[in-house]
């Protein structure tokens, strides 16, 4: 967006005071062209920048002129990295300084720039919290998350055990409006549902962050482990074309993609034997009801006797009036 990138523009510059047009070109990944008309936007705004030609000249801000933008303290600084997230902001106990930090951005964006981030806050809300979900108890949080920043071992008890352990705290996750810790424990990276901590109190021990920790990276890796990890029960079916396109609603695993892509070849009608990899029987019953006449399991014949009673009940109880 335009209005990004005028700010960027503006950043960049006083970040470095002078640049040929070519070198911002490059950093912000426009043509030149764009980035002139981009500059005389700035201009007419009132940014005190000026061009300046020859092989030394440049693009350059008045020497000592500075964006309002510093004015940000650490806290707001944080808050409107989170700010996207209202529930996270208000978790955090950070909704006073984020409005903070939001008026210091909005005094400093020229005209065209404060219009667009209103329409955008008026027009989008990030809601990460899933819906009939209860809010958890987050007594926890605020001293966890200030570990989390301090590099500050925790002492932690957590979901109901007597035992409280010693942690090295390296990072929060909210995940469908749950807050998860993610902590080295004795050499192993773990994840602790924030809601579950009965007790958190930071020491005065410091500890050194893994120099080749990723915490997104981490997350992305031991979800898919996670989901992959409940997958032990094996069973063999018969899609139907329509079943096959419900089986990733019905199965919400990143690993049904894999399961279909394996499926034999299709009959005359369409229909495709596959392998599956489910939960347990009884959710594959309760899975596999969903794709309705859809599904002939073909084992085990434990859970093909299941469907078979599910469909006469529902027969029974959906019969003509």
């Amino acid at each position: 967006m335009r209005s990004s990138r005028l700010l960027a523009l503006l950043l960049v510059l006083q970040r470095r005071q002078r640049a040929t047009a070519a070198e911002l070109a490059e950093e912000l990944e426009v043509s030149v062209r764009t980035l002139y008309r981009d500059v005389a936007a700035l201009v007419a705004a009132g940014f005190p920048l000026w061009t300046e030609p020859g092989p030394h000249g440049g693009i350059r801000l008045v020497e000592g002129w500075r964006t309002r933008l510093d004015g940000l303290t650490a806290e707001e600084a944080s808050a409107l990295f989170l700010s996207g997230a209202p529930q996270a902001v208000a978790d955090l106990g950070l909704g006073a300084v984020a409005l903070s930090a939001r008026a210091k951005v909005d005094a400093t964006l020229p005209a065209e720039l404060r219009d667009r981030a209103g329409r955008i806050r008026e027009r989008f809300l990030l809601d990460a919290p899933a819906w009939f979900a209860r809010p958890e108890p987050l007594t926890a949080l605020p001293a966890v998350a200030a570990a989390v920043w301090e590099s500050r071992r925790l002492e932690l008890r957590h979901g109901g055990r007597p035992a409280s352990r010693r942690v090295d705290p390296l990072g929060l996750v909210l995940k469908a409006g749950t807050w998860y810790l993610v902590a080295r424990s004795r050499g192993e990276v773990r994840t602790y549902r924030v809601g579950r901590i009965d007790h958190a109190e930071a020491l005065a021990e410091t500890f050194a962050r893994p120099d080749d920790f990723d915490l997104a990276a981490w997350w992305a890796a031991s979800s898919a482990a996670f989901d992959q990890s409940l997958l032990v029960y094996p069973c063999r079916v018969r899609l139907s074309p329509a079943a096959q396109k419900a089986l990733p609603r019905v199965v919400p695993h990143d690993a049904v993609g894999r399961m279909l892509a394996a499926a034999g070849p299709p009959d005359a009608e369409g229909w495709r034997e596959l392998d599956l990899l489910l939960e347990s029987e009884e959710v594959a019953a309760d899975q596999l009801t969903g794709l309705g006449g859809g599904v002939e399991v073909l084992g085990p014949p434990e859970l093909r006797r299941r469907l078979h009673l599910v469909g006469l009940e529902m027969a029974r109880r959906n019969g003509a009036c």
